[in-house]
């Protein structure tokens, strides 16, 4: 579960990657773009502490729901749905790690309205003439350590996020093209049939 971590530090998001003639995005820019979200899918390439690298498929679907699914040799996959995270060891029948989604980074995407001016864990807004980053940290729990989000423009793009965790450590999560408007059921997210559907046959 340690290569889950990223998702468990009450913070933000973030991405990079440029195109030219870019600038800065206010806060109300990047708002604006993470609650037109809706449902949308990408792939991501995580960089772990130890410097292991995953991929997956992430998915997410406005407001509150959200699957990263990790290829193999990974066997793990994480759903946030009905107001909790769950992080599934699919090598094994036991029930997931659960977690509040609100006490989750994850909040922050998929919360009904994203108001990133209102919020008093943005520590930093800065721009180095072809990403904005967002530093985010929990105010009441610093402890937990911070996440940068880096935004491009033209259009507004969500490509990677850092965690920075209280131990020192950090996790990188590159995504590639953010694909919108897709449809996805909602049964994807569904925490309680997942349980179901893995849950041991119960014997005669």
């Amino acid at each position: 579960m340690k290569k889950m971590k990223f998702l468990l530090v009450p913070a933000l998001w973030a991405a990079m990657t440029a195109p030219a003639f870019a600038e800065k995005l206010s806060l109300d820019a990047i708002s604006a773009y993470l609650n037109g979200i809706g449902a949308a899918r990408a792939n991501f390439t995580q960089i772990n502490d130890d410097n292991s690298v995953s991929t997956g498929t992430l998915m997410l679907k406005r407001p509150g729901r959200a699957r990263f699914e990790y290829d193999p040799p990974e066997a793990a996959l994480l759903l946030a749905g009905s107001g909790q995270v769950a992080i599934f060891d699919l090598k094994s029948n036991e029930d997931p790690v659960n977690y509040p989604l609100r006490q989750t980074p994850l909040w922050v995407i998929l919360e009904p309205n994203v108001n990133l001016k209102q919020r008093d864990m943005v520590t930093g807004h800065g721009y180095d003439g072809t990403v904005t980053t967002v530093t985010a940290q929990d105010p009441e729990n610093p402890e937990y350590g911070s996440i940068q989000l880096h935004f491009t423009s033209n259009p507004v793009q969500l490509r990677q996020w850092v965690i920075n965790d209280g131990d020192g450590g950090s996790t990188t999560v590159a995504l590639g093209e953010l694909k919108r408007d897709v449809s996805l059921a909602n049964s994807l997210f569904n925490i309680e049939r997942l349980k179901v559907l893995r849950a041991p046959a119960a014997e005669d």
